[in-house]
Order: C-alpha cells, then structure tokens, then sequence
C-alpha cells in the first residue's frame, strides 16, 4: 500500500466516512433487527458492497425471496452503475489487477470522489484512486458491523431508518451540482425519471428510465465530455 496516496486520499474521504457510518449503522441495525448478527453484517459489506442493494436484501431475507427474484431486483437497482461505470475506463486504464477491484468498489459515492477530484502533485493518481476505493469500503465495513453489534446490544424499531440511503443520495446530487459546470445529465435524469414515472407508474418506472438515460448519456457523449469538469478543477487551472 502507498501510504503517501492513502494519507492524501483520507481527507478526500471523509464526507464518505460520515455518510457510510450513518447509513452503515442503519443497515446492521435492520440486519440485525431480522436475526442476521455482526457476521452476516460483516461479510454482505466485504462480498457485496452496494448500499441500496443491502438495503434491499434486507427486505428479501426477511420475506424468504426466490433466488430468481433476488436476481431480477438486484439487476434493477444496480443497474444504474451501467451509466457511470463507462466513464471510468479510461481512468482505470493501466491499473492492472486492481482495475478489477476498482469495478466492483464503484459506488455512488466513491464514483462522485473519482470523477471529481485530482491526485495531489507527487502523488501517483492510480493509488490514490485505488486509496479512495479502499478506504470507502472500509467505511462501510466499519458502519454495518457497528450497526449490527449496537442493534444486538440496543433493539430499536427500525421503521423509517432506511431514509438514510434515501437522504444521503440527495447529498450526493446536490454536491454534482454546485460542482460541475453543465447540469445537463442532472436534468435529464431528473426529465426521464418524471416522464417515465407518468407514463408506466412508480411500480414499473425504473428500468425504462435508466434505459433511455443510458442511451442519452451515449450519445451525447462527445458534447458532455468537456463540460464535465468540474468547477473546481476549472477555478484552479485559472489561479495558476
């Protein structure tokens, strides 16, 4: 490990570090709520890692779901990396083994770090990358297992507490926002997921919404491609 890109990643890192142990700790706490201990908590975090598809699976153990349906539900709400995962190959370009790793670490949130900050001047940028990754998951890690130990320790009603992912996604929007320049992929997944909310329902809405973002983001490619530097990088090169 590349301990000077793991010390300039951790700054980086820490609205992640509060946001994974907020909505970890929720999530052992519901684990924990449906007879599933710190250990199950545990190894869903190092084996799965996907926050809204823990969240899910908590719903699916609890009412016994058919291996195909865990599969189906699975595919709809990750699906979502489909969009954002393109952008990165060129980022994880050259990073050997550790791209493999870099994919399945690539969550929202670890995605919005990625693709909006620079490595640190003498930093190598693929272990700081891959720093960032790592110390994400640990967050989550550290959060579920918390969660799961406290929910044995402390039983609470869990009713409601899901609203963590919920409310931590909403950060995440409003933090692209006031960062990047063009707001137009905002728009248009806000534009799609309202059309198709109308069109087939709240119950049948997400699958032909991620569908035509996906092929929107495809082919307004090449004219989003510039526009999506960040402010912030744009501020800096200005100063120099």
């Amino acid at each position: 490990m590349d301990r000077k890109a793991l010390a300039a990643a951790f700054p980086v890192t820490i609205p992640v570090l509060m946001g994974y142990l907020a909505i970890g700790i929720a999530f052992g706490f519901m684990l924990q709520s449906i007879g599933y201990n710190f250990i199950w908590a545990f190894f869903m975090s190092l084996t799965i890692y996907a926050g809204s598809g823990q969240y899910l699976g908590v719903s699916l153990l609890s009412s016994c779901a058919a291996l195909g349906t865990v599969a189906l539900m699975t595919l709809i709400i990750n699906f979502r990396h489909l969009v954002y995962g393109l952008s990165m190959l060129e980022k994880f370009r050259g990073m050997g083994l550790r791209k493999f790793y870099m994919i399945f670490s690539l969550t929202d949130e670890t995605y919005a770090l990625l693709s909006s900050v620079q490595a640190p001047v003498g930093v190598n940028p693929r272990n700081f990358y891959f720093s960032i990754a790592l110390l994400d998951q640990s967050y989550w890690i550290l959060g579920s297992v918390i969660g799961a130990l406290a929910g044995a320790l402390l039983p609470i009603d869990t009713t409601g507490i899901d609203f963590a992912m919920t409310a931590l996604f909403v950060v995440i929007a409003v933090e692209q926002w006031e960062s990047y320049k063009s707001h137009l992929p905002a728009v248009l997944g806000a534009a799609t997921t309202l059309v198709s909310l109308l069109l087939v329902g709240k119950s049948n809405m997400l699958l032909p919404a991620l569908g035509v973002i996906v092929l929107a983001l495809l082919l307004l490619r090449d004219r989003l491609d510039d526009p999506g530097v960040p402010a912030s990088a744009g501020k800096e090169a200005g100063t120099c």
